[in-house]
């Protein structure tokens, strides 16, 4: 395949916020080069398109010049940028192509670097954003909101997260179970995700007990293929590593040595979350992600997301983890979406 041919490079024509005459020359001139061409070229991005994306983000101008990179601006921000081109040279080790997404949560880490923690509370290599890690992939946190939430996965036993969609508390919690069935921590993943309806009433749907309950799982199984090969995770299905179990079918279980993921909990009712729960056994980890303002039980009926985080609020060995619209990753529409419904909903509650 013949690459595209790519426009001549210049700071003017690197910057795409058609403001030109309205960015300020600053006073640091910063120069970096990247020995490596094909990482290089990773790192820039389709017609330059990362660094362009640096420089919206943090208002620096940038001259690409074969691999170097000639960053001007002031002190803070060139400095975030160099960060932030260093960081993505060296994930372009791993990666064939970066994200939008990844050059954010480069971003993000970079602006938060010495201020989310104490430099006297975390050892050297803790001072970066939080990772996960498995065999297929290794993924990092991409705001402070992620690296809170994956750090609470490590250190508590019960962790809530609550937040709009496209935040990645599912896909986390998947990718974070993952890699803790492959370092041996546990010995299974069960995965429940209420249905449509609250009762739980699937027997009218065709299939076995996993054919019922696929099309609520989806976006579970996306996640398990985004972090483990095709073949493991069937195998997994079909030896009982991962294991696919309905609300309904879990009442009188004791879950030891399991990380247990219920999705979209604001769906389950009091009885049911207060059941799901107290089958937490020995050895065993439990995630309870779910969105606050997308419940669909009928009128009446409290969530059991909302009661559980409130009573459990101040729990040791229990986390809570809230995403807010600034948090969603998924697609910059997606967060003004999000924001635009909240928006709704406030004027809403004032009008009545």
């Amino acid at each position: 395949m013949i690459a595209p041919q790519q426009p001549p490079r210049s700071p003017r024509n690197l910057l795409r916020n058609g403001r030109d005459d309205q960015i300020p020359e600053g006073p640091v001139e910063v120069v970096i080069s990247l020995d490596d061409n094909r990482r290089a070229n990773i790192v820039f991005g389709l017609y330059d398109q990362n660094i362009a994306h640096i420089e919206r983000r943090l208002g620096v101008i940038a001259t690409v010049n074969g691999n170097r990179v000639t960053l001007r601006g002031d002190m803070v921000s060139t400095d975030q940028a160099k960060r932030v081109i260093d960081s993505l040279y060296e994930l372009a080790r791993r990666q064939l192509e970066l994200s939008t997404g990844d050059v954010d949560g480069m971003i993000a880490e970079a602006r938060a670097q010495g201020i989310l923690f104490p430099p006297e509370q975390l050892s050297a290599e803790e001072t970066g954003f939080a990772e996960i890690n498995t065999r297929k992939r290794r993924i990092r946190a991409r705001n402070a909101a992620q690296n809170d939430y994956l750090r609470a996965l490590r250190k508590h036993e019960l962790t809530f997260a609550e937040g709009p969609a496209g935040t990645g508390k599912t896909w986390l919690a998947v990718g974070h179970a993952v890699s803790l069935i492959e370092q041996g921590v546990c010995e299974r993943l069960i995965l429940s995700r209420p249905a449509v309806e609250a009762g739980e009433r699937l027997g009218f749907l065709p299939g076995d007990m996993r054919e019922k309950v696929d099309p609520y799982l989806r976006p579970i199984y996306d996640a398990l293929y985004d972090f483990m090969e095709a073949r493991h995770v069937e195998r997994a299905l079909q030896t009982g590593m991962i294991e696919i179990a309905p609300l309904a079918f879990m009442r009188g279980r004791t879950l030891t040595n399991a990380v247990v993921l219920l999705d979209e909990a604001q769906n389950t009712t009091s009885m049911q979350m207060k059941m799901v729960l107290t089958r937490l056994g020995e050895g065993s980890r439990m995630i309870i992600t779910g969105d606050p303002s997308q419940i669909d039980l009928l009128p009446g009926q409290k969530s059991g997301l909302v009661e559980a985080a409130r009573i459990l609020e101040g729990v040791e060995g229990i986390a809570r983890i809230r995403f807010a619209e600034q948090d969603v990753v998924r697609h910059e529409l997606v967060r003004r979406i999000v924001g635009a419904y909240d928006a709704e909903d406030r004027r809403s509650q004032i009008r009545s």
